[in-house]
Order: C-alpha cells, then sequence, then structure tokens
C-alpha cells in the first residue's frame, strides 16, 4: 500500500504545473491559429498565382499538398495533445479503437509532409540539373509522386494500427498496473513490431534530409556555372530568349532552392527532438522504465511537441521569405483587397509604360527636328502668284528724306521764273 502511494505521487509530480499549462494552451493555440490562418492562405496564393501565370502547376500542386499536411497534422494531433498530454496526462484513456486510429493518422500526415519536401526537392532537382530526362517524364510526374508520397506515407503508418492501444502501465515484477489507468501506448505484446517500425521511420527521415540536403547542393553547383550560349539565346522548344528572360528563369529557381534549404534545416530542428522522443518509447519496454526515464519523456514530450508542431507554421513564412511575389499576394490576401494582374498583361503594359517613357526623354530635341522640317518644307515649295505679286521688289528702296522735299523746291523754282520783271 506503501509502494502504491509512492508509486501515486511520482505520477502526480510527473504532471506539469498549472502555469506550465496555462502557458503550454497559450502557445499550441496561436500556434493553430497561425498554422491554419498560414496554410489556408498558402493554398489560395498558390492557386491564385498559378492562374495568373507567376507558377507553374507542378510547383502549386506540391505546395498545395504540402500546405494540407500541415494543416491536417494540427487539427489532427494538437486538441489532442492539448488534452492528454498537458491539461490531464494521467487520465483514463477514451478508448482502445480511437487510439489506434489517431496513432495511424498523425503519423501518416506526418510523414507525408517530408515525403511532399522530398518529392518537391526530386522535381526541381530533374529539372535544374537533368532537364531533358525530366521532360521525357512526362506530364503527369507530378501527380505520380504526390500520389506516391501519401502512400508511403500510410504504409509507414500503417504497423501503428496494430503496435498501439490502450494499456495500462505495469512495472516489471508485477501483474497488474500500478493504478487503475489506461494510456493510449505502445502495446507490450506488439513490443518488437513497433520497435521495428519506429527505427524505419527514423531511419527514413534521415535519408529524406539527406537527400535533400544533397539535391540542393546539386542545384546551387549547376546553377553557380556560368550560362552557356544556348542556355542564354534558347528555350526548351529552340525559339530565341533574350538573356533578361533566362537570368529571370534562374532567378526563380534559386528561390527555390532557398526554400528547399531553409525547409531542411526546419525540419532537422524542429522533427529532431520528437524523433528522439520516439526513439526513447521504442529504445527499452515501458515495464524496464525508471522514475527518472519516465520523468525525462515527459519533460522532453512537451518540448518536443511544441517544436513539432512549430514546423506546420514555418512553411507559409518560409514562402514569404523566399519568393518577394508570394510575400505581397499573401499580404494582400490577408488583407482581403488581392489585386494580381496576369503576368502576360503584366509584361505588356511595362513594355508599353517603357516605350512611352522612351518617347518622352528628348522632348526639347524632338521639338526642334520639328521646326528644321517644317522650315525645310517651306522652302522647297515655290510660292503662288498671289504671293509673288503682293511680295516687294527688293531691288525698290524706299524714298529718303530728300526725295521728298525735291518736289516742293522744283515747284518754287517755277513759280519764281513765272513772276514780272520790274525792271
Amino acid at each position: 500500500m506503501d509502494q502504491n502511494e509512492e508509486e501515486q505521487r511520482d505520477w502526480k509530480e510527473l504532471e506539469p504545473t498549472h502555469e506550465v499549462k496555462v502557458f503550454l494552451t497559450v502557445l499550441y493555440s496561436l500556434i493553430l491559429s497561425l498554422g491554419i490562418v498560414g496554410n489556408s492562405v498558402t493554398i489560395h496564393v498558390a492557386q491564385v498565382l498559378q492562374r495568373n501565370g507567376y507558377l507553374q502547376k507542378n510547383v502549386t500542386d506540391h505546395m498545395v499538398s504540402l500546405a494540407c499536411s500541415d494543416l491536417l497534422v494540427l487539427l489532427i494531433g494538437m486538441p489532442v495533445e492539448l488534452y492528454s498530454a498537458i491539461w490531464f496526462p494521467f487520465t483514463s484513456s477514451s478508448g482502445d479503437a480511437s487510439c489506434r486510429i489517431y496513432n495511424f493518422l498523425f503519423e501518416a500526415c506526418s510523414y507525408a509532409t517530408i515525403l511532399n519536401v522530398a518529392t518537391l526537392s526530386f522535381e526541381r532537382y530533374m529539372a535544374i540539373c537533368h532537364p531533358f530526362r525530366y521532360k521525357a517524364l512526362g506530364g503527369s510526374r507530378t501527380t505520380k509522386l504526390l500520389l506516391s508520397a501519401w502512400l508511403c506515407s500510410a504504409l509507414i503508418a500503417l504497423p501503428l494500427l496494430i503496435t498501439t492501444g490502450t494499456e495500462g502501465y505495469v512495472p516489471k515484477g508485477r501483474q497488474m498496473p500500478v493504478q487503475n489507468l489506461t494510456f493510449c501506448t505502445n502495446l507490450s505484446q506488439h513490443w518488437v513490431m513497433y520497435r521495428t517500425s519506429i527505427f524505419t521511420a527514423f531511419v527514413l527521415y534521415l535519408l529524406v534530409l539527406v537527400g535533400v540536403a544533397l539535391m540542393c547542393r546539386a542545384m546551387i553547383v549547376v546553377l553557380r556555372a556560368p550560362m552557356g550560349p544556348n542556355e542564354a539565346g534558347t528555350n526548351g522548344a529552340g525559339r530565341d530568349v533574350p538573356k533578361h528572360e533566362s537570368a529571370r528563369v534562374k532567378a526563380s529557381r534559386k528561390q527555390t532552392i532557398l526554400f528547399l534549404v531553409l525547409i531542411v534545416c526546419a525540419l532537422f530542428v524542429c522533427w529532431m527532438p520528437n524523433q528522439i522522443r520516439r526513439l526513447m518509447t521504442a529504445a527499452l519496454p515501458k515495464s524496464s522504465w525508471t522514475v527518472s526515464y519516465l520523468r525525462s519523456y515527459v519533460k522532453l514530450h512537451l518540448v518536443a511537441d511544441s517544436f513539432f508542431y512549430l514546423s506546420s507554421v514555418l512553411n507559409p513564412l518560409l514562402y514569404n521569405l523566399s519568393s518577394r511575389q508570394f510575400r505581397s499576394a499573401f499580404w494582400q490576401t490577408l488583407l482581403c483587397r488581392l489585386s494580381l494582374v496576369h503576368v502576360n498583361r503584366r509584361t505588356l503594359e511595362s513594355s508599353l509604360a517603357s516605350k512611352s517613357s522612351r518617347h518622352t526623354l528628348r522632348p526639347l530635341l524632338r521639338r526642334s527636328l520639328n521646326r528644321i522640317r517644317t522650315a525645310t518644307i517651306d522652302r522647297s515649295t515655290p510660292p503662288s502668284s498671289e504671293e509673288r505679286q503682293s511680295t516687294p521688289n527688293p531691288t525698290d528702296r524706299p524714298p529718303s528724306a530728300d526725295a521728298l522735299t525735291s518736289e516742293p523746291q522744283e515747284e518754287e523754282r517755277n513759280q519764281d521764273s513765272t513772276l514780272p520783271n520790274t525792271n
């Protein structure tokens, strides 16, 4: 009886304090709200950008699939974790069937996230490093890759339908649980199968991280290489392409690689504590757990879950950091005033604006040329007869002042000659 009371006291000591519960509730609520809003807006913005020609359909499909897996992780996992791991960690479980279904769905959606990252990295790797082979794969390659990712994640999670369920904590040397409690945990009779599935999933997690890192490195090497005449002057169809257009394609590829590098770092930092917690459950059977081992597991569980759910919120943030066009459309959607012009119309308007700006670069020179052209036309055209009559002779000079006064003087001389002679 005293031993049961001591173990009962140890169970209660493992439960988080009220302050920690309140803090984690606020943190989980904030993560859940940001995750739902961010991933929902990401799905909408990706589809809008595709319709307006800013994103390719295969990239949009990958972004939508990744956002859907993150949304499912948040909606399935966080409410259950908030109830069973934070507020009521040592109470009876709701049921064996619900425990199995929850573990299966949560594991499938979690690994769908990392496998979606792997498929996106693989497709970008083929497009950049092996473009001809990439085009030979056909148009349905993205759909096949995404379906394969979701199917593989379901297969990874399938053993949890068998190896997990409701079971009490039975220490070594006892036949009955120390308390009248059942937990949603791995079943002792399927311990080997559970252990194998956990270690297999961990190896797959490491392989995805290493594979994506190697593919990013190969893509960076290709993009850093100088562009040859074929890359700078022609596109895949053999048509001449301006150099600034190929540079723009190269810049968009660099944005994709930047996103992949950031998301690999985020998956390593945010997933590793949760992977360590899972390995603790598979390292030793629960009957061999000591009180200190259990206390370490419970403390790590709270930290690991917080970081794990945070990874589902980071993807929209990484999209905003790696793409200026996505960032602009994302914030316009949040402010409910999304106004996006199609890429062809935007290119046409920019070309017209550049032409009009070139017309107004030298207005004074244009006016001077118009004046010179008008004067040249006037000199080359002969005058009409009326214009010649109305035009004065340039040889006729106007009368001077002496000429104006010469006529009266002549008349005075004539008058003097007609006067009678008085002698």
